[in-house]
């Protein structure tokens, strides 16, 4: 078309951040990174068998059927500029193995609790902070309730002052977006301190 002027504007692709979702066993990280993700999300789950008897812990969560044994995957955009690659750990002990490789390139994490087990997320709590690893603490609300203020769970778990402990249901798309937020905000604010 002679004479015509077509301007395309260029448009930058947004900026991709990497954020784990780990936690004890059946706290709900696979239901967390489904819930939220804008994508179906890839799950490596396997069914639970004879062979994980007395090994897999399932106090508290006897009608798990399924286990992560490698990762889950999902995606969110936040806005036009920002979008977050979801890793959901596997929790049992015998697949830690595999979160320092999926803690490369991590920006920041949130720690699922289950307050029925809180001792079941005390090994994310600490790979993290070891690593100096940015997290929020979710607090996961099983069937909608929440009985302990978030400043109990706080103590119980002997956070620092720094971490965000924040109530949440995996189950909800919202809840899990607002704990997502909280994350972003708070490496937002750490990296206008630094910088």
């Amino acid at each position: 078309m002679a004479g015509s002027d077509i301007t395309v504007e260029a448009v930058a692709p947004p900026d991709t951040v990497k954020i784990l979702i780990a936690g004890g066993f059946g706290v709900g990280k696979t239901t967390m990174v489904g819930s939220v993700s804008e994508i179906a999300p890839l799950r490596t789950e396997e069914p639970l068998t004879a062979a994980g008897l007395g090994i897999d812990d399932l106090d508290g969560i006897e009608q798990k059927r399924a286990t992560t044994v490698a990762l889950d995957f999902g995606r969110i955009t936040i806005s036009r500029e920002l979008v977050l690659y979801l890793f959901g750990t596997p929790g049992q002990q015998r697949f830690w193995f595999m979160w320092n490789d999926l803690a490369i390139g991590a920006l920041g994490a949130v720690v699922l609790v289950d307050v029925r087990r809180p001792e079941s997320s005390f090994a994310a709590i600490d790979f993290f902070e070891r690593r100096e690893i940015p997290f929020v603490v979710g607090v996961n609300g099983f069937f909608g309730e929440h009985p302990y203020p978030a400043e109990e769970i706080r103590d119980s778990l002997a956070l620092p002052e720094g971490v965000q402990v924040l109530l949440c249901d995996a189950r909800e798309r919202e809840s899990c977006k607002d704990v997502l937020i909280a994350l972003i905000d708070q490496l937002i604010a750490q990296a206008r301190k630094a910088g």
